[in-house]
């Protein structure tokens, strides 16, 4: 009787432990209002390097230090254009990419 009640508080600790580390690990991989969660992470450095190719494959835009970065699907561009028109243009593009739900375009016309 001893060795059961032994196996079985045995039994409950390792699948208590088990049991913690399972939720531990999903909530180290779920976000809060200022983290990303790890799937989000991957979304947003996928969605970077879309836009930085979609403003690199655009001959008007190519030639501008236009630097992007992104948070939970929210795009910010930054740096300098010529004009007002160059400026638009980034935005327009960065807007079209999928995943990107709002544009900050930071970007300053010299």
């Amino acid at each position: 009787m001893n060795r059961t009640r032994r196996v079985a508080t045995l039994t409950l600790v390792t699948a208590l432990t088990l049991g913690g580390l399972l939720v531990g690990s999903l909530t180290a991989c779920s976000s809060s209002r200022t983290s990303e969660s790890t799937g989000e992470y991957i979304d947003d450095s996928v969605i970077n390097n879309k836009v930085r190719g979609q403003i690199i494959g655009d001959k008007d835009l190519s030639i501008f230090p236009i630097d992007v970065a992104s948070y939970k699907g929210v795009v910010q561009l930054s740096g300098f254009v010529n004009s007002q028109a160059a400026k638009n243009r980034a935005g327009a593009i960065a807007a079209g990419v999928s995943g990107v739900k709002q544009v900050h375009n930071n970007l300053i016309v010299k």
